[in-house]
């Protein structure tokens, strides 16, 4: 609240280069503000007496704008990637979608790795899950596990995310 949308009879105000000034009627500070060219801003509403502060609000504002923008900059989002296996897959086949987690984990991206299983596959959960053991085993040193192997309908699955240094 800045200004004449401040209720309060007294205020402990704060002058513009951060000195205290004490408790005021709030008609005297918003005169002390309005004589400095600047707002009367209050900062700590929940207080008894609520603590203003003399600013430039329209700077202020401007100041804490960049801010935010800077920290929404500099923030990373972390995907989800999926790579699927099969529960007899190949050699060749394995390592091309290891490769692809670990690339996955390389740029910060958190994994889910599934084996589908296709009719009667089912029966043999035992093979899809040594899929995904291999596939930790590989990927230890880059990863932790999030979500260990668990099935699933007719897929099991397993969520890697990276280390963080």
């Amino acid at each position: 609240m800045i200004n004449e949308e401040i209720r309060a009879k007294e205020v402990r105000l704060v002058g513009a280069e951060g000195e205290q000034i004490g408790i005021k009627p709030f008609r005297e500070a918003l005169q002390m503000a309005i004589d400095a060219n600047l707002d009367l801003v209050n900062v700590a509403p929940q207080a008894k007496p609520p603590v203003c502060r003399i600013m430039d609000y329209g700077k202020f504002r401007y100041e804490q704008q960049k801010k935010e923008k800077e920290a929404r900059k500099n923030q990373k989002i972390v995907d989800l990637k999926e790579v699927w296996f099969r529960a007899n897959i190949d050699e060749h086949d394995f390592q091309t979608k290891l490769r692809n987690v670990i690339k996955f984990l390389g740029e910060g991206d958190k994994v889910k790795c599934s084996v589908r299983f296709r009719g009667r596959e089912i029966a043999h959960a035992a093979v899809g899950q040594r899929v995904l053991e291999r596939v930790k085993t590989e990927t230890a040193d880059l990863c932790i596990i999030e979500r260990q192997p668990k099935l699933e309908g007719r897929s099991m699955i397993m969520i890697l995310a990276p280390k963080t240094t």
